[in-house]
């Protein structure tokens, strides 16, 4: 496997002087293509740091972020955010929907917002990822009156809308009954397997983490397995 991103001795300081916390403390990690990898790791450890610098939606103090043969360190906030739309989907622990649109107007939202409209074509791969997600019937309902567990699968499908090469999710079935949630890594793995798609999933749920091909633990703000 070739690698899809490298960063080395990343750190993140949040505050200064006497105020200052250092939650990334010189932190290294490789991803390669087509993995599946859980991030692992206590509350406190820096994994949503992590997960947050890794999609380009915040800045380390400094180390070094290459993805794709782009440096995304020395790379300027426009470019972080074309490189974003066109390269990396994301499940938030919370869905961040748009509530007055149906399930399928926010799934295509990713690919109107990177193309400046909205295509048949988009149409047809976001009702697709609906019904893979168990949620058929529910293609034209506005979210507001979809479920946590059916918000979140709806979240799962806009993330894989523009066949991103990396899904960064944070705790994506923590709001899932065990079926919803088994039902949703099944979808996930499929989509790896493919697309080749790598995912970088976050979670504390022993079972999610046994269905990826690699786990990385992150404690005390460096990666110790």
């Amino acid at each position: 496997m070739s690698a899809l991103l490298e960063v080395n001795d990343l750190v993140k300081t949040f505050g200064t002087g006497e105020a200052a916390t250092r939650v990334l403390r010189g932190l290294d990690l490789t991803l390669n293509t087509g993995e599946m990898a859980a991030l692992l790791g206590p509350s406190g450890s820096g994994k949503s740091t992590l997960l947050t610098i890794l999609g380009t939606l915040m800045k380390p103090t400094s180390g070094r972020y290459q993805m794709l043969d782009h440096d995304l360190i020395a790379a300027e906030d426009r470019e972080l955010t074309e490189f974003r739309n066109r390269h990396i989907g994301f499940v938030f622990q919370f869905h961040n929907l748009l509530p007055d649109f149906t399930a399928l107007e926010n799934v295509i939202f990713p690919t109107a917002v990177r193309d400046g409209r909205e295509t048949p074509a988009a149409r047809a791969r976001g009702a697709d990822l609906l019904v893979r997600m168990g949620l058929a019937e529910r293609i034209h309902f506005p979210t507001a009156k979809l479920s946590g567990g059916q918000k979140q699968r709806v979240a799962v499908a806009r993330a894989l809308m523009n066949s991103p090469e990396l899904v960064l999710a944070d705790e994506p079935t923590g709001n899932l009954d065990r079926a919803s949630a088994l039902q949703v890594m099944e979808l996930i793995g499929q989509i790896n397997r493919e697309e080749g798609t790598t995912f970088l999933i976050s979670t504390h749920d022993d079972k999610i983490a046994a269905a990826c091909q690699r786990q990385i633990v992150v404690s005390d703000g460096v990666v110790t397995g």
